[in-house]
């Protein structure tokens, strides 16, 4: 009994020839992301913190596609040092990326802080892949077209970017942070649409459904819950339909910076359209992590 199956990518796209760059493909969204992208024939690197974990996902992904071109690098999106590695080792093995899934992400996790003293959510899904995007950025430019996907969420109606305490030191909770850092994650595709205007190059942001995943790991009332209402949960291979279809689909070009759900472009937040604060948040993003993104 599935209430919630929601959309299907139903785009016949093959991509021989092409290469993927997927965060935390390991579990989940992104490893069903990775599976399809492999069975359509391209280069699939999976990016993710547990090199192990990547390992047996790939190789299942390599048994299952007949696609021996699945390969595992070692990203840690709360170390900019790691993601800086890891943008230097793909860089001088690839001439070309075609499309880039920002997909990994943390949920719920008690207050902690990244290597770099950020708030590991804000850390983790905002900024860790705001500078894996801006050092790939040349690459996926003489690509073109290329695409870039940031999987954000529905939750990001409840988020608030709190410029006063970005990092939430003065007041902690981590549902709210978890949503105020998928608010960001709308706010930075829409702030990288307008930027990369002209270049052939456009992104999406994707709220993949309430997917039954290893995220609400660190909650036990959320486990509880999704056992409950497990009939309106999607499986991952479900829920990978929307970041497939903002990867895949032709004609998206137009809808460069928009929010997507079961496929099909959907409604943000007022506080996603404000692009005063998307300006604000591209620009303290950039001080944060100590680079110039013009």
């Amino acid at each position: 009994m599935k209430f919630f199956a929601g959309g299907v990518c139903r785009t016949n796209v093959q991509l021989p020839g092409k290469v993927v760059v997927i965060t935390g493909a390991n579990t989940g969204i992104g490893k069903e992301t990775a599976r399809e992208l492999a069975r359509r024939g391209a280069r699939v690197y999976i990016a993710c913190r547990d090199v192990l974990k990547g390992e047996s996902a790939a190789s299942e992904i390599r048994a299952d596609t007949k696609n021996s071109q699945v390969l595992v690098r070692k990203l840690d999106l709360s170390d900019t040092k790691s993601i800086r590695a890891f943008a230097e080792g793909f860089l001088a093995e690839e001439k070309q990326l075609h499309v880039l899934i920002n997909n990994a992400g943390v949920m719920m996790c008690p207050y902690s802080k990244t290597a770099d003293g950020f708030e590991t959510h804000l850390g983790v899904n905002h900024l860790g892949h705001f500078l894996l995007t801006y050092l790939l950025l040349e690459r996926l430019k003489v690509s073109a077209p290329a695409r870039v996907v940031n999987v954000s969420s529905v939750v990001h109606h409840v988020g608030k970017i709190r410029f006063h305490d970005l990092q939430s030191e003065k007041r902690y909770s981590r549902g709210f942070a978890y949503c105020h850092s998928k608010l960001a994650n709308v706010l930075f595709t829409r702030e990288l649409a307008k930027r990369l205007q002209g270049t052939g190059v456009t992104t999406y942001a994707v709220h993949p459904g309430v997917v039954r995943s290893e995220l609400v790991r660190h909650s036990s009332l959320l486990c509880l819950l999704w056992r409950l209402f497990s009939p309106f949960v999607k499986t991952a291979r479900e829920g990978a339909q929307t970041s497939l279809h903002c990867a895949l689909a032709e004609g998206l070009e137009p809808l460069s910076g928009k929010y997507f759900s079961d496929c099909k472009r959907t409604w943000v937040s007022p506080r996603a359209r404000n692009n005063k604060t998307a300006e604000r948040l591209w620009n303290v993003s950039c001080e944060l992590l100590g680079i110039q993104w013009e």
